[in-house]
């Protein structure tokens, strides 16, 4: 039996994952810069590797007949392949285009709008009624991605318009990731849904760009290291260490320590590569992350349980 942690050693966990997530992103933009390493190839690899190494876990501590038990079901079998392929890959393509394109603080902002767009979806399917909190968090999202893209002059973009395109369809993305999900997580553990996802987001994207085609001769061992970083930290430890945060932390706990995420990706973007990154854009990040603080703490938000999901199965 496998003992429940203490909660010193989940705020370690917790903290510990949303900084991975965070600085992963801000990896695979060092490795679009300075190597020959394709988005397609880094998506593929990432997802392969890292949904192996997850239902790894799953085999050795949790329950390992839910591994192939998952498939025995048509229609949730059907199910898996959908999430996988609309909402694992996805959200994983769009995230890491819009890094190659600007860079990953703004792409990671960009995802975090994605529990607006499911208030916005829950209100428009008459699934819960527009409340003042609901208004303040949306009107904090718009201020913030005003003044994250623009850095307060609306003549021009402070960011190239291919990556607010692929952030945009990356929240999108995160939208249809997070509610799809739900009925999978009342059946399986999330190590195995979000494991079989990523395995099935990457091998439909071998197709297109195989993991064996790379020049990996001409890789330096700092490439390497970085290869290591994103796939094995950023992906695959990251979620896992999240997950096993939620065994002795509240669902509130680690959705208001989870916007270390963002913060950390800005952070190591201006800091370690150096990125341009004005006063007014500072002011949008406080914007988008106070906007993810007012979700986590906002006990009647109709994104409150998608949160949670959200924060369970985060990409």
């Amino acid at each position: 039996m496998i003992n429940k942690p203490s909660r010193r050693t989940g705020l370690f966990l917790v903290i510990t994952g949303a900084i991975f997530w965070g600085v992963g992103g801000t990896v695979a933009k060092k490795l679009f810069q300075q190597s020959a390493i394709d988005v397609n190839w880094l998506v593929t690899t990432r997802l392969l590797i890292a949904g192996f190494l997850l239902l790894t876990v799953q085999f050795f501590r949790k329950d390992r007949s839910q591994i192939f038990g998952v498939w025995k079901n048509r229609r949730t079998a059907v199910q898996l392949v959908i999430f996988g392929l609309l909402g694992m890959l996805a959200v994983q393509y769009t995230y890491m285009a819009s890094i190659k394109h600007g860079n990953a603080a703004v792409a990671t902002l960009l995802q975090y709008l994605a529990p607006v767009m499911i208030i916005i979806y829950s209100i428009l399917r008459k699934q819960a009624v527009l409340t003042r909190q609901d208004l303040l968090t949306v009107l904090l999202a718009l201020v913030g991605c005003f003044f994250l893209l623009t850095n307060g002059a609306i003549s021009k973009l402070s960011v190239p318009a291919l990556t607010i395109i692929w952030g945009v369809l990356s929240g999108l993305a995160l939208t249809f990731y997070t509610l799809y999900v739900v009925p999978l997580l009342k059946q399986y553990d999330s190590l195995v849904i979000v494991g079989w996802a990523m395995i099935i987001g990457g091998f439909a994207l071998s197709f297109i760009h195989p993991p064996w085609q790379l020049d990996f001769a001409s890789l330096t061992v700092e490439t390497y290291l970085y290869l290591v970083f994103v796939i094995v930290f950023g992906t695959m430890i990251a979620f896992w260490f999240y997950i096993e945060s939620l065994q002795s932390l509240s669902p509130k706990e680690t959705s208001l320590l989870g916007s270390l995420e963002p913060l950390a990706a800005v952070l190591t973007t201006v800091v370690w590569l150096k990125a341009s990154f004005g006063f007014f854009q500072w002011v949008g990040t406080a914007c988008i992350i106070g906007m993810i603080l007012l979700l986590a703490l906002n006990k009647k938000s109709p994104v409150k349980n998608e949160l949670t999901i959200l924060e369970q199965t985060a990409p």
